[in-house]
């Protein structure tokens, strides 16, 4: 296994055109949490021309409901939720110059066009792993939309969170390329089996 790529937000272009599908990332710096509540609402400020609660250019969101904290933490469990439920609202918001989204399961074309086409990328988070996550951000707080509890868009600061490139800017999908190496492996493993 190759060494983990550093990278510490907010990021730019060329942070973003060194990453390819199957890269393991450590990421520190700011992230945005938004799940679909949030996205709607940005989408529709953006829509309207409006401003929106946060500096979009070179951020991350993370597409997560905290839960609340521990005693002496900044934040409970902050695992993934699953990315679709954001897509509608996806390309409006890349437009804007975010650069990173993390989450967890595939994409739509739509979202895959943009992110060709707005030069970001989609990292996946580990499922199931949400309290260790959580370890992971070191500070916390809601920055838009409270009235939305958990689904608020909260700032973190994260330390070294781990994640794997999903999407890249050349158009590869981990997704795909998993399932091509799995129709290989299991072409040469079943005598008769077509590749």
């Amino acid at each position: 296994m190759t060494a983990p790529i550093r990278l510490e937000t907010p990021l730019s272009d060329e942070d973003v055109t060194r990453l390819q599908v199957g890269d393991f990332v450590l990421l520190s710096g700011s992230i945005y949490t938004a799940r679909d509540a949030a996205h709607e609402r940005l989408s529709q400020l953006l829509r309207q021309r409006e401003k929106v609660p946060l500096e979009l250019r070179g951020a991350v969101i993370y597409y997560c409901g905290p839960t609340p904290p521990r005693p002496g933490r900044p934040i409970g469990s902050a695992g993934p939720t699953t990315a679709s439920r954001m897509d509608p609202f996806t390309p409006i918001i890349l437009s804007q110059g975010v650069k990173g989204m993390i989450g967890k399961g595939r994409r739509s074309a739509e979202v895959r066009e943009a992110i060709l086409r707005y030069r970001c990328v989609y990292f996946g988070a580990v499922e199931g792993a949400a309290a260790l996550l959580g370890q992971r951000v070191k500070a916390a707080e809601v920055v838009a939309f409270p009235d939305l509890g958990p689904e608020a868009i909260y700032h973190f600061v994260v330390e070294d969170f781990p994640l794997v490139i999903i999407n890249d800017i050349l158009g590869n999908d981990l997704y795909d390329v998993g399932l091509r190496r799995f129709a290989r492996s299991s072409a040469a493993a079943l005598p008769g089996a077509e590749p």
